[in-house]
């Protein structure tokens, strides 16, 4: 899941000078805070260091991170006017700063390790424009949701049309796999997680098949639609913690790939305890078509020595 961030010195010492946004949009140090990780902590794969609100931000939103708060727009999307007025994403133009980065890690990776591009899934995108920030009770985007259908299904459409673009260009750029994150699909009851959030990933990943390109899904909180989320295209599904490896499997069936699922807070664990419990949910899984991974994102305290731990573990499984 996440990989660079808060949770490494070496990432804290280059955000003391220079803001996320910086970072982000400097292909230079993009690059050098994305391969940290590979080369300080041992993952087998480097994820490209951006954010998935670069997309409503090309649209028109100015995006602003408030230390303490999160990211926040500078206005909100809550009406069937406001959708409209959003402006197309060309995302070699618009976010083409994200494409020469991944030009670049590619290049400085030569081949060590894949190179991961990822993008928000629509409705999580659609929650954060529609609320503008984060939030704990989805209040304007669920009134949107029920309200106006119309307006939130023409907003997804054009998320939905925006992250497939998108996608597609991260691959043209040099992504080896690509990610497509729910973070908030936890907020949807089941009809309206059906109605309004599985069409737009079978819409992407639609778009994103003819690359060839490997494509995983992640919704977190929807584990009971792994069935359905089997059905999608997807390569491969994030599993969160809360639910079990060997449940997980049943569910998803044989024919996609797994990723998970450890929380993350097991990192605060003891080195043998981390093993421990890595090694049990290697053995849920099963050794076929799975990533060992965190259940999300790695917390910003995370001790770098588990980090490393969590690493080992599973490089050195026996299975």
């Amino acid at each position: 899941m996440r990989q660079a961030g808060r949770y490494l010195p070496e990432y804290r010492a280059i955000r003391k000078t220079r803001s996320f946004h910086e970072v982000m949009r400097t292909p230079e140090l993009a690059c050098e805070v994305t391969l940290q990780p590979v080369d300080l902590v041992g993952v087998d794969a480097a994820i490209l260091f951006s954010d998935i609100l670069v997309i409503p931000e090309a649209m028109g939103l100015g995006l602003e991170m408030e230390s303490g708060v999160g990211p926040r727009f500078d206005r909100t999307v809550r009406s069937a006017a406001d959708v409209a007025g959003l402006k197309p994403v060309d995302p070699t133009v618009d976010l083409g700063y994200v494409m020469d980065a991944l030009r670049l890690i590619r290049r400085e990776l030569d081949g060590r390790v894949p190179l991961i591009g990822f993008a928000g899934a629509p409705w999580t995108l659609a929650s954060y424009m529609i609320e503008g920030q984060g939030t704990k009770d989805f209040r304007h985007a669920k009134r949107l949701l029920m309200a106006d259908p119309a307006a939130m299904t023409a907003l997804l459409d054009k998320l939905t049309d925006a992250v497939g673009d998108f996608l597609v260009a991260q691959i043209e750029a040099g992504a080896q796999v690509v990610q497509l994150f729910d973070s908030w699909a936890d907020a949807l009851a089941p009809a309206e997680f059906r109605r309004f959030a599985l069409p737009t990933y079978h819409r992407i990943i639609e778009r994103v098949k003819p690359t060839g390109v490997p494509l995983i899904l992640f919704a977190r909180g929807a584990m009971w639609a792994l069935p359905e989320l089997a059905q999608t295209g997807a390569d491969v599904l994030g599993i969160d913690w809360h639910i079990e490896p060997a449940e997980a499997r049943r569910l998803a069936g044989d024919g996609v790939g797994l990723q998970g699922n450890l929380d993350p807070a097991a990192l605060y664990l003891p080195p043998d305890e981390i093993r421990r419990r890595t090694e049990s949910m290697i053995a849920g899984f099963g050794a076929t078509g799975y990533i060992a991974n965190l259940g999300h994102g790695i917390f910003q305290d995370t001790p770098v020595d588990s980090a490393r731990a969590f690493v080992a573990a599973v490089k050195g499984h026996a299975g």
